[in-house]
């Protein structure tokens, strides 16, 4: 699928990969981390009430970010609307602030990175992009895949 000026990219769940989110995000709030899995909560832009789910955040020169390798999921809006959210694992809370990158060649250099570490679990959501993809093609793919600088609110 590719976006339109209308349709951004999102790649919906299966009920597999539904359940198997609930299952991380469960572990992550009991203090149990798949691989440094955290559980985002995030201010939902309508409703108001936090919406919870599974992330790996993603350390690059340092900096931390929340990639959406799904394109532009719910979690992704809410988070544009909020601003922030908070990452948890057991009774660890980081409540965070959220700043989406916009320039294309620093979120492709973030998203080599990614596809890097997280590679193996998310390259199915990246029709076909790797961490050993061209420049040309990281580049073309960074519009489907939100990138979001976190840093500790305060």
């Amino acid at each position: 699928m590719s976006p339109s000026p209308t349709q951004p990219y999102y790649l919906q769940a299966s009920p597999l990969n539904i359940r198997f989110n609930r299952l991380v995000g469960w572990l992550a709030r009991h203090g149990i981390s798949l691989l440094g899995s955290q559980e985002l909560s995030v201010r939902g832009r309508k409703s108001g009430r936090m919406q919870r789910v599974p992330v790996n955040p993603h350390l690059h020169e340092g900096v931390r970010y929340l990639v959406s390798a799904r394109g532009h999921s719910q979690w992704v809006r809410n988070m544009r609307a909020a601003g922030g959210g908070e990452l948890r694992r057991g009774r660890r809370t980081q409540v965070f602030s959220a700043v989406e990158i916009t320039e294309d060649a620093h979120k492709a250099a973030v998203l080599r990175t990614y596809l890097e570490r997280w590679g193996w679990e998310v390259n199915q959501y990246f029709q076909g992009v790797t961490a050993k993809s061209t420049d040309a093609e990281i580049l073309a793919a960074c519009p489907d895949h939100p990138v979001f600088r976190i840093a500790d609110a305060g």
